[in-house]
């Protein structure tokens, strides 16, 4: 064989080796420090976890880690275990469930730092511009008001002695100086929420929601890690001047989603749609030619709107409240919030409209009606005449004086 022979079997050689690594690798997949991974428990030793991630080769977690204060193993052969990759040195991949709480130590401080891996550290105490933290080995560690949860904390000092995980963001002077934030996990934590529920949510179902603020345009409600908009429209069946009125923060509320754009990241939600429509038993409890109590909810320039019920309004126009005078508003003999006796002269189901008259005045119509229904009726009885109008109403109340 030629030495051309011998070089094409050498390249040929080192292309195959090539190509073998590559798809290895493809099937073990590439592991990035920090990275988080469920992995099977292989075997306990004294000092060591062997574990299977299902990548190629097998890793290894400190046993410090998986034992209680007692010194008893809290894991066994064949447990799933979460676990954060941290190297791999000498074909050997290192792996931790979470760095800290002393039995760790410090000398993986800088490790996780560099990993992206979280560290456990208990808030000792309140300082100024945030809170110092004890994590692994005694080793002090400072994390800012801003870093410490998503939104403004009321009452920061509930947080003093309580253990928190956390990242390390800035590991300085061989670790004299070390910035966490709790901030940023529970921001991945809330994108892996978002992302999970994002793919169960469609428009039209109901779903239970927390409100987690109020707004003078309506309240934010969450979703299961997703927050949507109710607007004050959509809180009530009922006109909502003030949302406090109504609803306040961390109440429980079913909502109906109305519109997901996945383009902008919005979601507007309805709690009004999962509530029974009133309207469906408008013509039951408000029959044509019925007498109600209701309060007077708005005036406008063409007359007074008056609820009957929670969503259910009806109008008194202008022409119906002079009591046959002419007036140019109906605030001249009407105010809101006043509790009045109406009668119930039309409804449109469909558009959602009753038409109303107080009460006094469709009394006195009908009053009026029945006396001229009564000289017509006499009239007609009487050919010979029975004299005017006035005279049968003058007769009628010396009748009623008696």
């Amino acid at each position: 064989m030629t030495d051309k022979d011998d070089l094409e079997m050498t390249d040929e050689d080192e292309s195959f080796a090539d190509l073998l690594e590559q798809s290895l690798s493809s099937q073990s997949g590439h592991l990035t420090p920090g990275q988080k991974v469920s992995a099977r428990v292989l075997k306990v030793s004294s000092e060591w976890l062997l574990i299977d991630t299902g990548h190629k080769g097998e890793g290894v977690v400190d046993l410090k880690e998986f034992t209680d204060p007692d010194g008893g193993v809290t894991v066994k052969e064949g447990d799933i275990i979460s676990v954060h990759f941290l190297s791999s040195r000498q074909g050997e991949m290192r792996f931790t469930s979470k760095i800290g709480g002393g039995a760790s130590g410090s000398a993986q401080l800088e490790e996780a730092w560099q990993a992206g891996v979280p560290v456990e550290g208990v808030v000792e105490k309140e300082i100024k511009g945030g809170f110092e933290v004890k994590l692994a080995g005694a080793v002090r560690a400072f994390c800012p008001y801003s870093q410490m949860s998503l939104r403004r904390m009321d009452n920061p000092e509930s947080i003093v002695g309580t253990k928190l995980s956390f990242r390390i963001t800035d590991y300085s002077e061989r670790g004299r100086n070390i910035v966490l934030s709790r901030r940023v996990l529970l921001e991945e934590e809330q994108a892996r929420l978002k992302e999970e529920a994002r793919a169960t949510i469609s428009e039209g179902t109901t779903v239970p929601g927390t409100v987690t603020s109020l707004q003078k345009f309506g309240a934010f409600v969450d979703i299961g890690g997703i927050e949507g908009l109710v607007p004050i429209s959509e809180i009530g069946w009922t006109r909502v001047k003030d949302v406090s009125d109504v609803l306040s923060v961390g109440q429980q509320v079913q909502v109906v989603i109305k519109v997901i754009d996945r383009e902008k990241d919005r979601i507007s939600l309805s709690i009004k749609d999962a509530l029974a429509d009133p309207w469906e038993e408008v013509v039951q409890k408000f029959p044509e030619g019925s007498f109600h109590t209701g309060t007077v909810s708005r005036l406008a320039p063409f007359g007074a709107f008056v609820t009957l019920s929670d969503g259910v309004d009806g109008l008194i126009h202008i022409s119906r409240l002079g009591a046959g005078k002419r007036i140019n508003h109906p605030r001249e003999v009407i105010q809101e919030g006043e509790t009045v006796e109406v009668k119930v002269e039309s409804f449109d189901r469909e558009n959602r409209r009753l038409s109303l008259a107080l009460a006094g005045a469709a009394r006195a119509a009908g009053e009026e009606e029945a006396t001229l229904e009564e000289f017509r009726r006499k009239s007609a009885e009487s050919p010979t005449g029975m004299g005017t109008l006035g005279d049968l109403l003058s007769a009628r109340g010396k009748n009623k004086k008696r």
